[in-house]
C-alpha cells in the first residue's frame, strides 16, 4: 500500500497568472493537492489558499497531488457549468512535459489503452480491457543520457492516466513513486510531469484563451 506523507510547500503560496470576473488561473506546485481530502492535515490546498483571497473560486478540474502546471477555478455558476462542459465533451485542450526514464524509439505516437482501477489498491489504476478508453499522444522534445523528455497531449481524462500510459510504454515517468520502478524514483526527488498549457474557450467572451507555464526539466 501506498502511504501518503502530505508536507505541501509554502513558496509560492500562490502563483496567480490571470484573473477576471469568470476565471481565475494559477501555477500550481507539485507536492500541493488541488482539493483537500478527508484528513485535516490535507485542508491546506489549492483551492483553499485560493479562497483566502478570492471567496468565489470554484474548483473546475483537478491535477494530482505530485503534478505541477495550469490549473483553471470558475468564479460563478455559469463559468463553471461552462467550462465543466468543455473538459467533459473534450474541448479544453491539454499538454502535459514529461521527463520519463530511457529512450523512447518513435519522434511521435498515440497510446490508446483502456485503463481501470485497481480494485483492492485504490487510488493506482491499470491497463485492462475492462477499463474505459484512455488515449494520450506523445511527441519527443529532447533525448537526454538516461531519459526523454516528451509533450504529452491527453484526449481522455482518466485517473494517473499519464503515469501509466507511460508506463505501459516501458518508460516510466521520473519520481512517479506510484508506478515507477527504484532507479526512476530515486532519479528526481519529483515527479518530472507539468500542465505546461490549458486552451479553452472563454466562458462569456467566448474567446479562445491559452494559459503557458513552462517546465523547467
Amino acid at each position: 500500500m501506498h502511504i501518503f506523507t502530505y508536507q505541501p510547500p509554502s513558496i509560492p503560496w500562490l502563483d496567480i497568472r490571470y484573473v477576471d470576473k469568470d476565471i481565475i488561473v494559477i501555477n500550481k506546485p507539485s507536492g500541493l493537492l488541488s482539493n483537500p481530502g478527508r484528513a485535516p492535515e490535507t485542508h491546506d490546498c489549492a483551492i483553499n489558499r485560493l479562497t483566502e483571497r478570492y471567496s468565489d473560486a470554484i474548483l473546475v478540474h483537478r491535477l494530482d497531488c505530485d503534478t505541477s502546471g495550469i490549473l483553471i477555478f470558475a468564479r460563478n455558476k455559469k463559468a463553471e457549468s461552462h467550462l465543466k462542459t468543455q473538459f467533459q465533451n473534450r474541448q479544453a485542450k491539454k499538454v502535459y512535459i514529461a521527463e520519463v526514464s530511457g529512450h523512447i524509439d518513435n519522434q511521435t505516437g498515440q497510446i490508446d489503452l483502456a485503463l481501470g482501477p485497481i480494485i483492492d489498491n485504490p487510488p493506482f489504476q491499470h491497463v485492462t480491457d475492462q477499463g474505459k478508453a484512455a488515449i494520450t499522444d506523445y511527441k519527443i522534445i529532447e533525448l537526454r543520457p538516461y531519459s526523454t523528455l516528451v509533450e504529452l497531449s491527453p484526449h481522455t481524462g482518466r485517473t494517473h492516466q499519464l503515469r501509466v500510459h507511460m508506463l505501459a510504454l516501458g518508460h516510466p515517468i521520473l519520481g512517479d513513486t506510484f508506478y515507477a520502478d527504484k532507479a526512476s524514483i530515486d532519479a528526481s526527488p519529483r515527479l518530472k510531469l507539468h500542465a505546461q498549457s490549458l486552451t479553452i474557450t472563454h466562458p462569456y467572451k467566448q474567446t479562445l484563451l491559452e494559459f503557458v507555464s513552462s517546465a523547467h526539466f
